[in-house]
């Protein structure tokens, strides 16, 4: 069965016009996407959905999409504000988007079969894209899953972090997830300040959610409902956002769908602060120093 990868790119947009610069960080200028989508392919995903606005279509397209077309069918869906439930308009005064749900959302005609979601600057690691993909391969469909990663694997040396920890039941099916909102290394631990002034310590070894997500195509049925839900209880509002963990969360607690917890041993990338880029690209080096990734991703 045809998997696909949708990737959360809506909000890489420039406020000068056109497209905001992709960092490059590996070797030859690759930017993180470069290797989520080579990961994605090399673990049997076939079709790209890349989510963004409409005002940098052609830019998106000339310098990134295009990229891509020699290895996976790609494809583009739109993350509109005007794009909701029948029944619904925009708000006066409103200009921020809906958030991940309504991102997701916004595939659903391009979607026809288990998909994958990813944050398109996040880098995952090729371990799990591997896990996701066999995984979705059960074609259950109340049967979702996420990559979670170690909270170790996933900390900024230049300041806190916010992370959601997995508490999860005893067959490694989500429970729920706890945001924390300012983790950091702190005299060798790792301490999560709470909103009260009090403190946790963690092992560094919870699971954490980094947004990589695997679903059935039954999810776009929930986003509906749940997405209406939303809008007929903050829909005047001018900042709430539907976000796809919380879409999981309320489909869990109904006991419409499970979530099964698969997690990486790698370790995930991102640029957190400015400072992170340094980290990321020798972590990118030693990566295709150890023959994990070949020099140059793709020939364009």
């Amino acid at each position: 069965m045809d998997k696909t990868l949708v990737l959360l790119a809506a909000g890489m947009g420039s406020r000068y016009g056109g497209l905001k610069q992709l960092d490059a960080l590996g070797p030859h200028g690759e930017t993180l996407m470069d290797y989520s989508v080579f990961d994605a392919v090399r673990a049997g995903f076939s079709k790209i959905v890349f989510i963004i606005r409409r005002d940098i279509e052609a830019d998106f397209k000339r310098v990134i999409g295009s990229k891509y077309e020699s290895v996976a069918d790609v494809q583009y869906a739109f993350q509109a504000l005007d794009d909701l439930p029948a029944g619904f308009t925009v708000p006066e005064g409103r200009v921020k988007p809906w958030g991940t749900g309504q991102a997701v959302y916004a595939a659903r005609n391009l979607v026809k079969g288990p998909f994958a979601v990813i944050n398109a600057d996040d880098f995952y690691g090729a371990d799990g894209f591997r896990k996701l993909s066999a995984a979705l391969d059960s074609g259950n469909p109340q049967e979702f899953c996420m990559c979670g990663f170690y909270l170790e694997n996933t900390l900024s040396e230049n300041g806190s972090v916010s992370r959601g920890i997995c508490q999860l039941n005893a067959d490694h099916t989500l429970r729920t997830v706890v945001e924390h909102t300012k983790i950091e290394r702190k005299n060798g631990q790792i301490v999560s300040t709470l909103e009260d002034g009090g403190s946790v310590v963690f092992t560094g070894r919870e699971i954490v959610s980094m947004n990589m997500w695997g679903f059935q195509s039954s999810l776009f049925d929930a986003l509906e409902t749940q997405f209406t839900d939303f809008l007929k209880a903050h829909g005047t509002e001018l900042k709430s956002e539907f976000y796809i963990p919380f879409v999981a969360d309320t489909l869990v607690k109904q006991g419409k769908a499970t979530v099964k917890v698969l997690t990486s041993d790698d370790s995930w990338f991102g640029v957190t602060y400015q400072e992170d880029k340094p980290v990321v690209k020798s972590g990118l080096e030693a990566l295709v120093k150890a023959g994990r990734y070949p020099e140059k991703l793709f020939q364009v």
